[in-house]
């Protein structure tokens, strides 16, 4: 018999405070006003005293309404029926569809035992050539999206979900205008890929607490259609909009504040959630692509610091394309041996060669006399940024490459490359 308790303690913000024994981190309760029910989770236990965070907010709640605890952390409902169906960060529907209650799981779980783990060896194609032929995503990786506000990386998770060749994607909206949650619906509706996407999405004038819970939901769900064998790709934005609400709730409680305010297990609270990426030795595979904004395009703010100890590279969004240097996919040799031969050294010619160029464009601001070599590199730096660093363009991995020879028959002769001559004869555009 599940006690209910008809005293609260206190109310501070969405927080209440009642006490109670016999109940644990995390557990769900039923808050029960003269307007209806609410759902809180406990966030905090001091011996007999328990702090819930209120999910729709704690208007309404006076001290003397009753608590009912469920005895269960929360749960998201998974099945088939989830995918193209669209929730919010407390898993109610979103999209006006039927609620689902089935086989429901516990969020938020441990991250899957090494043992079980595979090494990462598949790529996973996106038709972005930026990623496919510079930086690779590999199964099972996980990769933080660094950028700042303004920057078109919503636009960037859409065209990913569209293109990229998986099984299944699962989008985690944290803090979304409200514009933004809808150009992702309607885009992955009109292009088809809907009917493979499960969206959990928290907008701004959602409650705070909606948002912790997102990246939970999300990747509960992604874990178990892993373990059916399916290959899943879990876009996350904003993952900073995720720290900005752990933030929230830390001062709520009153705990002791870390840098720049934040509570002092941000780092494990990150790497709880970027761990759960994973390539399972006899299923499926979960793979982790999460915007992560910079405040002030400040790479040592706490988030995107915390979070590069934990990923495995990271991808800079800057000025509307993804940037060749500082950008880094750290398992992309993992595949590149096994796309084409000439992958990697063309990867490494075409990057040492736009470096050039950008010393080209430096020279040419300061009024140096241009030689016919920063010539060739200006052309040929003009012709990269188009062709190939544009985000509009979506190509297979294959074209990308022949499209790169293109590019440097079209700007340089063959021994001015620095490829070997083996590949230039038999890549060469004739």
């Amino acid at each position: 018999m599940q006690k209910v308790y008809t005293k609260i303690e206190s109310i501070v913000g969405n927080v209440i405070t009642v006490r109670a024994t016999g109940v644990k981190n995390q557990d769900l309760a039923e808050v029960t006003t003269s307007s209806g029910v609410s759902y809180a989770n406990v966030i905090k236990l001091d011996h007999d005293l328990v702090s819930l965070q209120v999910f729709s907010g704690a208007q309404g709640i006076s001290t003397g309404d009753s608590v009912r605890f469920l005895g269960v952390p929360m749960r998201v409902s998974f099945s088939d029926d989830l995918l193209g169906r669209i929730f919010n960060g407390s898993g109610e529907p979103r999209d006006k569809g039927p609620s689902l209650t089935d086989n429901m799981i516990e969020i938020g779980g441990p991250s899957v035992n090494p043992a079980k783990r595979i090494i990462p060896k598949n790529m996973i194609r996106t038709g972005i050539p930026m990623i496919d032929v510079f930086n690779t995503l590999v199964e099972s990786q996980k990769l933080p999206i660094f950028s700042i506000s303004g920057e078109p990386y919503n636009q960037l998770l859409a065209r990913i979900a569209m293109q990229a060749e998986v099984d299944l994607i699962v989008l985690g909206g944290m803090g979304l205008k409200y514009d933004d949650y809808l150009f992702f619906r309607e885009t992955l509706e009109k292009s088809g890929a809907m009917s493979r996407t499960i969206m959990f999405v928290h907008t701004a004038s959602d409650p705070t607490v909606e948002c912790t819970l997102v990246p939970d939901m999300a990747l509960a769900v992604a874990e178990q259609f892993a373990l059916k064998g399916k290959k899943v790709l879990v876009l996350l934005t904003d993952m900073t909009n995720y720290c900005d609400s752990l933030k929230e709730m830390a001062i709520t409680m009153d705990q002791v504040p870390s840098n720049r305010g934040y509570p002092g297990d941000l780092y494990s609270n990150l790497a709880a959630r970027y761990e759960k990426a994973v390539d399972f030795d006899d299923a499926g595979s979960v793979t982790i692509l999460a915007v992560t904004t910079m405040p002030g395009d400040d790479v040592t703010h706490p988030v995107p610091d915390n979070t590069g100890y934990i990923t495995e590279g990271q991808f800079y969004l800057r000025n509307g394309h993804i940037e060749p240097f500082g950008s880094l996919s750290r398992l992309k040799q993992q595949v590149n041996k096994d796309t084409r031969d000439d992958h990697r050294s063309l990867m490494d010619a075409m990057i040492k060669l736009y470096a050039a160029y950008k010393e080209s464009v430096e020279k040419k601001a300061m009024g140096f006399q241009m030689s016919e070599w920063d010539d060739k590199l200006l052309r040929y730096g003009s012709l990269f940024e188009s062709k190939l660093m544009d985000l509009s363009v979506n190509i297979p991995l294959e074209k990308a490459l022949d499209l790169g020879w293109e590019i440097l028959a079209e700007c340089f002769e063959k021994n001015e490359t620095g490829l070997k001559s083996d590949l230039i004869s038999k890549y060469w555009p004739k």
